[in-house]
C-alpha cells in the first residue's frame, strides 16, 4: 500500500492538528533510566508521533522531509532521488509518495544498514554507506545521475557534543563527495548537521559548487534539539 498523499491541507502539509491534549505521563518502572523515562514522556506527548502513526509513515521525521520540500521543492513526479542513511523509511515513502516512480519513471533509493521493510515503487540497500564500495553500488541501482541527494544520516550520539558535531560532520562530507559524482545539474544536495563549529570546509566546498547554499530547521525538528540541515541548491556540475 503506497503512503498517504502529502497534498492537501492538515497533517499532509508537515503541521500536526493543534487541538488541545492532554498531556501523558509515563509510569515509573523499576530499573528504568531517566533519560529513558524522559525519552517515553516525550514520545507520548509529541503531537508528529501521534500523526506519523495515524498516517501510515514509518517515523515523525516524514514530517521533517514534508516540510523541507514545501521550503525546497524537492520531490517532482519523474526525479531521481538517493536517500543516505534511510531508516526506518518515513523520507522515503514521501519522495515515492511525490515522484510517483512507476508512472514518472523517477527512482527512489535508499541506503542503511538497519533492515528494513520493502516500500512500493522503490529500492532499499541495506548496507553501510562508509564501505568501500557502498557509493559504487548506489551508481549501479541508481542507473544516471540523480536530481536530489539526501543525508539523515547520524552516528550514535556520546552525549560529547563537539565530538557529536565532528562525527556527523565527518557524514555529511562523506555524503557531499558522493553527491559531487552524481548530482545532475541544477540537482540538489541535503545534509544533517548538528551545530557547531566544523563546518567551514563543506560550506566553502558547497559554495563553489551549488548556486544557493543556506540552512534551514523545519518545524517538526524538536525545539530542544541543535540538528539543522544544510542545502546546496543549483548544482553547478
Amino acid at each position: 500500500m503506497s503512503p498517504p498523499s502529502s497534498s492537501g491541507t492538515g497533517p499532509g502539509k508537515g503541521k500536526p492538528p493543534r487541538g488541545l491534549q492532554k498531556k501523558k505521563r509515563v509510569r515509573t518502572a523499576r530499573g528504568r533510566k531517566n533519560s529513558s523515562t524522559r525519552w517515553l514522556a516525550r514520545q507520548l506527548n509529541d503531537p508528529y508521533v501521534a500523526e506519523a502513526k495515524r498516517h501510515g509513515y514509518r517515523s515523525r521525521a516524514a514530517f521533517k522531509i514534508i516540510q523541507l520540500d514545501e521550503m525546497l521543492g524537492l520531490f517532482k513526479p519523474g526525479r531521481r532521488i538517493v536517500d543516505l542513511g534511510a531508516a526506518p523509511g518515513g523520507w522515503m515513502q514521501v519522495a515515492a509518495d511525490k515522484v510517483k516512480p512507476s508512472a514518472t519513471g523517477g527512482v527512489v533509493v535508499g541506503i542503511d544498514y538497519l533492515e528494513m521493510d520493502d516500500i512500493p515503487e522503490t529500492t532499499i540497500l541495506c548496507k553501510d554507506f562508509t564501505d568501500e564500495d557502498a557509493p559504487e553500488v548506489l551508481k549501479q541501482v541508481l542507473g544516471g545521475q540523480a536530481d536530489v541527494v539526501m543525508s539523515d544520516m547520524a552516528p550514535p550520539t556520546t552525549g560529547h557534543r563537539q565530538t557529536d558535531h565532528l562525527r556527523i560532520m565527518a557524514l555529511a562530507e562523506m555524503a557531499y563527495e558522493f553527491a559531487r559524482e552524481v548530482l545532475a545539474p541544477d540537482g540538489i544536495f541535503l545534509a544533517k548537521l548538528l551545530q557547531g563549529g566544523a563546518q567551514k570546509t563543506l560550506l566553502d566546498a558547497m559554495k563553489r559548487d551549488f548556486k544557493k547554499v543556506r540552512h534551514v530547521k523545519p518545524d517538526a525538528s524538536r525545539k530542544d534539539s541543535s540538528e539543522m540541515y544544510i542545502v546546496g541548491e543549483g548544482f553547478r556540475g
